[in-house]
């Protein structure tokens, strides 16, 4: 039954892709207009990097227990207040008149991130079957590279260094990209409704509460608390996950936060640098589209280091003084390399995770993404204001080569072969052997 519902009526996803292209448009836009804003405040590099870290800063501390409360509940009023607080960490950036101010509300919209990602995240989860997981997740992050498109461009557009303007102009995209955010709030309707009645297809108005209620606290009250943090951290494939998602985001945050200190010193303008980290997210929806034959043709984990490797490389090039149309190119080159790496580790963590921890389980990835975005810029940040802008970017070239190295030891064995044999003679028999399909059917019950 949950099955004809993931799969019969999907409008519940494209929804959410919509309410989640909102959310990260609004904070694409506003990471570059905090880097500008701060810049016009008097900032160096090393500031830079540390108003971006302190973006990661607080989710580092607030994921596992939101995942936890997300296992055992609702997911949608976690998106609620993740809308919220984006709007409100992005407007009063606009406002702040000091670095420490500026520092802070960027941690609010950081907060405000977390819970929208956990709370979408977990709703992918729970309604997708074995097989619509790569496609369903392949196509949620579309909705945050759709934001992540439009937002530097809209930014890039705003903000103008001419005449001193930068702190004017800056200002103004981020009470802008607030307005993004709470237009979000609107296309949160009906998102989770359709699966409450996972075991019954009647009665949405009073089986809703009661499940909320009942149920769900009944079954998982006993359950969460079982799976440790440890156990969850020893499966096979979930540090894996976790590490590729920790590259990879830390590689797109350095890209947004550091390009434009990039452009400033080789002369290219706020615009061009919009455009130009606008073509690195068209690539990442180009690579999400074609997702299920890449898998396919090459298996999740082949496509996973894969794509790492040559991300790293491409990366450490950025450091070299190429000219705009190069940089485009390495660009879009890179956004399809890192494109593969969020939804593919968001499988590995929910296929690996025991069937009743898996928001803690994504809450965990989500945990190492902050402290990669923590540690990542404000690193990023020393070794700029040592060795120059170029540095970070090479930083990230050894982040991604060592998540590619290390994603080959200890990715699971059984991504690859399963969606690879579409249904020959002896199909039956293949998928049933590995012990992830079971668990999943499972809990579609």
């Amino acid at each position: 039954m949950a099955a004809r519902a993931g799969a019969g009526d999907r409008r519940w996803l494209l929804r959410l892709v919509i309410a989640f292209a909102f959310s990260q448009a609004a904070v694409s836009m506003a990471r570059p207009a905090v880097s500008y804003r701060a810049l016009a405040l008097g900032a160096d590099e090393r500031a830079v990097g540390v108003i971006a870290g302190v973006y990661a800063l607080l989710p580092l501390f607030a994921a596992v227990p939101l995942g936890r409360r997300t296992d055992r509940g609702r997911c949608v009023p976690l998106l609620a207040v993740g809308a919220v607080l984006i709007g409100v960490g992005c407007g009063l950036s606009g406002t702040a008149g000091s670095l420490a101010a500026l520092a802070a509300w960027s941690g609010v919209m950081g907060l405000g991130h977390l819970c929208f990602v956990i709370g979408a995240q977990s709703i992918v989860a729970r309604r997708s079957s074995p097989a619509e997981q790569d496609r369903n997740f392949g196509h949620f992050t579309i909705g945050a590279s759709l934001g992540q498109l439009v937002g530097p461009v809209a930014a890039g557009l705003l903000v103008s260094g001419h005449d001193g303007a930068m702190g004017r102009t800056s200002a103004l995209a981020l009470v802008v990209s607030a307005g993004v955010a709470a237009v979000s709030l609107t296309c949160l309707r009906r998102i989770e409704a359709p699966v409450i009645p996972a075991g019954t297809t009647t009665g949405p108005g009073k089986k809703a509460k009661r499940r909320g209620k009942t149920e769900p606290a009944k079954k998982s009250k006993s359950k969460p608390d079982k799976v440790s943090v440890w156990r969850i951290l020893r499966t096979r494939g979930v540090p894996s996950g976790i590490l590729v998602s920790l590259a990879v985001l830390s590689a797109t945050d350095i890209l947004t936060a550091y390009l434009p200190v990039v452009g400033e010193e080789r002369g290219i303008s706020p615009t061009v640098i919009g455009v130009l980290l606008s073509l690195r997210a068209a690539a990442a929806i180009a690579c999400r589209l074609v997702m299920t034959p890449m898998i396919q043709r090459m298996g999740r984990t082949v496509l996973l280091t894969g794509s790492c490797l040559l991300g790293g490389l491409l990366c450490a090039g950025i450091a070299l003084p190429v000219p705009v149309w190069g940089l485009a190119l390495m660009l879009v080159a890179l956004g399809f390399c890192l494109g593969v790496g969020q939804p593919l580790s968001m499988t590995t963590v929910v296929r690996a995770a025991p069937e009743e921890a898996r928001s803690t389980a994504l809450a965990l990835r989500l945990t190492g993404n902050r402290l990669g975005q923590v540690a990542a810029p404000a690193s990023a940040g020393l070794v700029a204001g040592v060795a120059g802008t170029g540095a970070p970017f090479m930083m990230l070239g050894v982040l991604l080569l060592g998540a590619a190295g290390l994603g080959v030891r200890s990715t699971p064995r059984d991504p690859a072969p399963a969606p690879a044999t579409p249904a020959p003679a002896k199909a039956p028999e293949v998928p049933q052997a590995p012990a992830v399909p079971a668990e999943e059917s499972g809990d579609r019950r």
